[in-house]
């Protein structure tokens, strides 16, 4: 093929992780983005931790907040402090800002071997699942909560 940029020939390069192309690939995608949602503050990262008495991480929450929608990427509890409320603090707290921000629902991803039942509990809703993901008899499921 020709014709692209710089008019010459096009090839593959396929490989592991590349944090070069994870970069430009962000920036440019962030171009499009902006383009396309004037008026709309860019993306904003949003986090939550919960420390123990000594300084150490019990709990931690991952996501980002854009225009009137918010996403969990991550949400771990310790193994020692699961049950004790951390997840409900880190999702009330996450929800609290993300509605300071303007937020009006949040979604998040969860495989059937984590935690769809625990987001169901504080009052997300499944919207999808795509099955067998990552492996047969496991679920990716997407869930929404209007805030």
């Amino acid at each position: 093929m020709t014709g692209g940029p710089g008019g010459g020939r096009w090839r593959s390069v396929v490989g592991e992780g590349d944090p070069e192309l994870d970069q430009r690939l962000s920036d440019e995608l962030d171009r499009v983005n902006a383009e396309s949602t004037r008026g709309t503050d860019a993306a904003r990262e949003l986090t939550v931790r919960v420390l123990d008495d000594e300084g150490e991480l019990a709990a931690g929450l991952s996501g980002w907040t854009w225009g009137v929608a918010a996403g969990i990427a991550m949400t771990w509890v310790h193994a020692t402090a699961r049950g004790a409320g951390l997840g409900a603090q880190l999702l009330a707290d996450f929800e609290d800002e993300a509605r300071r921000r303007g937020c009006s629902h949040v979604f998040v991803t969860s495989f059937t071997f984590q935690a769809p039942g625990f987001y169901e509990k504080h009052g997300y809703r499944e919207i999808l699942r795509w099955e067998d993901v990552p492996v047969v008899g496991a679920a990716d499921v997407h869930l929404r909560k209007d805030l």
